[in-house]
């Protein structure tokens, strides 16, 4: 993501990434594109307890992950970081604040 993100997406993705494991996830895939299966032995978690995580960062789109072939024929599932540049100042969140979807409570105090 190289454009200044919606105020919905700056939510999402502050979001994923006020998780340490999710940090850590990305902290790896920053060094480069990775299987799944390798970057749970590297950073000490279960298969399915990564996959949810990366589930959360690719919905934000933090990260983007492609289904590969292996030489011996087995689906292998890797993972790379998006182009996204995250700069959080006061008036970047003001403009993001523009952009953002009205909450269910202030629907509800309208209708």
């Amino acid at each position: 993501m190289t454009d200044q993100p919606t105020g919905d997406d700056l939510v999402e993705m502050l979001a994923a990434l006020a998780n340490p494991l999710r940090v850590r996830i990305v902290a790896t895939l920053a060094k480069g594109r990775d299987y799944v299966s390798h970057m749970a032995r590297e950073i000490g978690v279960s298969r399915p307890l990564l996959h949810m995580h990366l589930q959360r960062l690719e919905a934000a789109g933090l990260i983007v992950g492609t289904l590969e072939l292996s030489e011996d024929g087995k689906a292998m599932k890797f993972y790379e970081v998006t182009g996204f540049d995250l700069r959080i100042t006061a008036s970047a969140l003001a403009e993001a604040a523009k952009t953002l979807s009205p909450s269910e409570a202030q629907k509800e105090r309208s209708s």
